[in-house]
C-alpha cells in the first residue's frame, strides 16, 4: 500500500514482551531455572521497530517462509546467559513451546543474530532477555500486525483495515490504533493524571509559601517601625534600612530552604519507586525549586522593606 514503509507479523504488541518460557542452552550448566521471553515474528519486524543489530544477522523471507528453528536474541539474553562467549551458532531450547495447541516438535533454536535491547516490560521496568523466532513455526498464540508508515499513521489506520477486510472480511481485528495512542492508554494516562494532579497542588503549596512568607515578614516588619525610625533619626539611610529587612528576612528563608532540601533527600527514596527516566535526586529539580522560593522570598522580602524605608521618621517614632 502507498504509505507503508515495513509490515510485520507479531504475536505481541511491543513494548509489552511476549510469552515467558524456561529456556536451556546448549553446552551450559545451571541448577537454577533460565526465565526469558520470546516473540514469533516476521523478517521484517526489526526493521519496523528500527531495532539495531549488533552481531550476526536477523530473518530472511526463506527464513520466515520455510520455518527454520532459527532465534535472534537481545543483548541481554547474550550476557545473562552466554557471558562473554559468542552465541552465534549455539542452539536454545524453548520449554514453552512443546506445551502449545500446535507444539513444536524438539524446540531448539541455533541463534544467528544479536539484536540491541529495546523496552519489553512496558516503559518503566528494565529489560529481561528476549529472543524472537519465525511465526510461521506454529498456529498457536496471537496474531498481530505491526506497520511503520511514511506519514501520520493516525491517517493510515483506516486504509490499513479495509485492506485486510479486502482479504478475509472474517478477521476480527482489536487494538487498531497507533502506537503513540496504544502507549497512551496502557502506560502513559494513569501517570498523567497523577502528574496533572501533583503539580495543581504544587502550584498551590508555591502560592501558600509566597503568600506566608510575605505575611511574616510584612509582619515583623512593622513590628520594628518604631525601631526603624530611630535608625533614620540616626541617621540611617532608606538603602539600609531595605537592606536590614531583606537580609533579616533572607537569613530566616536560606535556613528554611537548607532544612527543607534535606528533608527532600531523605524523603526521595518513598517516590523513586513512582519515577522512571529521573532519578528522584535530579539535580536541576533540587536547583530549580528552592530559586523559585528564593525568588518569592526576595519579592515578599524587598515589598515590606522598601515600605518600611519610606516610612517618615517623625511617624515611625511615635509608632506603638
Amino acid at each position: 500500500m502507498p504509505g507503508v514503509a515495513y509490515a510485520a507479523e507479531i504475536s505481541a504488541i511491543p513494548p509489552y514482551g511476549g510469552m515467558r518460557s524456561d529456556v536451556e542452552v546448549s553446552g551450559a550448566i545451571h541448577r537454577e531455572s533460565w526465565p526469558a521471553i520470546f516473540q514469533l515474528c516476521s523478517d521484517e519486524y526489526f526493521s519496523v521497530l528500527r531495532i539495531q543489530l549488533l552481531q550476526g544477522r536477523t530473518f530472511t523471507d526463506a527464513d520466515v517462509s520455510e520455518a527454520r528453528k532459527l532465534a535472534v536474541i537481545n543483548q541481554t539474553f547474550q550476557h545473562r546467559y552466554f557471558g562473554t562467549a559468542n552465541p552465534i551458532g549455539a542452539r536454545i531450547y524453548f520449554e514453552e513451546l512443546k506445551k502449545f495447541p500446535d507444539p513444536v516438535a524438539d524446540p531448539w533454536f541455533e541463534v544467528i543474530g544479536v539484536v540491541a535491547d529495546a523496552k519489553n516490560q512496558g516503559v518503566q521496568d528494565p529489560v529481561i532477555p528476549e529472543a524472537w523466532l519465525p511465526y510461521t513455526l506454529t498456529s498457536s498464540a496471537g496474531r498481530g500486525l505491526l506497520i511503520r508508515t511514511t506519514n501520520d499513521p493516525a491517517l493510515m489506520v483506516n486504509a490499513v483495515r479495509k485492506e485486510i477486510w479486502r482479504t478475509d472480511h472474517n478477521v476480527a481485528m482489536a487494538f487498531a490504533e497507533t502506537l503513540d495512542n496504544f502507549l497512551n492508554i496502557f502506560s502513559y494516562g494513569q501517570p498523567r493524571f497523577g502528574f496533572l494532579l501533583v503539580s495543581i497542588f504544587a502550584v498551590i503549596g508555591v502560592v501558600l509559601v509566597a503568600m506566608g512568607v510575605y505575611s511574616v515578614i510584612a509582619y515583623a516588619t512593622a513590628r520594628r517601625t518604631h525601631e526603624i525610625g530611630i535608625r533614620m533619626a540616626l541617621g540611617a539611610a532608606a538603602s539600609d534600612v531595605q537592606k536590614l529587612v531583606v537580609q533579616t528576612g533572607l537569613r530566616l528563608v536560606a535556613l528554611g530552604i537548607a532544612l527543607g532540601l534535606l528533608a527532600s533527600l531523605g524523603l526521595s527514596r518513598i517516590i523513586a519507586k513512582l519515577l522512571w527516566g529521573v532519578s528522584p535526586y535530579d539535580p536541576l529539580t533540587l536547583a530549580a525549586v528552592p530559586a523559585l522560593l528564593l525568588f518569592v522570598a526576595l519579592l515578599a522580602c524587598w515589598i515590606p522593606a522598601r515600605r518600611a524605608a519610606s516610612v517618615d521618621p517623625l511617624v515611625a517614632l511615635r509608632h506603638e
